[in-house]
């Protein structure tokens, strides 16, 4: 299945080729936000693309933080760490045409759920990354 996305001025644009949503994990990370991490060999930009912004920098744990965006108008379109390079992205789920395609299977860092949000029900929940 291929899932289609880009940033909001639709300068970058990108495919997620996968044989099944199954294949998607998107969670919902109170700490960062909503994202989908998929296989790295799923992920591409399409030819009619423009190239993306690439930021590096230290997440503060000492590990390196990868993240691509749109030079125009900001948006963030996926990251990963350096654990992470050879493996997965994690696609910014608001990117997605179809965001509600691949639903959350999960929630993290719930201990930092405002009050005002509910929890989302049917998805496993974490309270802090060590339980």
């Amino acid at each position: 299945m291929v899932y289609k996305g880009a940033c909001y001025c639709k300068a970058l644009k990108y495919e997620i080729d996968i044989p099944s949503p199954e294949e998607a994990r998107t969670s919902l990370c109170h700490s960062f936000g909503l994202t989908t991490k998929i296989p790295v060999k799923a992920f591409s930009y399409t030819a009619e693309s423009a190239k993306p912004t690439v930021h590096e920098a230290d997440n503060g744990s000492g590990s390196l933080l990868h993240r691509e965006f749109c030079s125009k108008c900001g948006s963030g379109i996926l990251e990963y760490g350096a654990a992470a390079a050879d493996d997965f992205r994690y696609v910014m789920t608001g990117t997605l045409d179809d965001p509600g395609a691949l639903p959350p299977k999960g929630e993290f860092f719930c201990i930092n759920r405002e009050k005002w949000m509910p929890e989302v029900p049917g998805i496993f929940h974490k309270n802090k990354v060590q339980e």
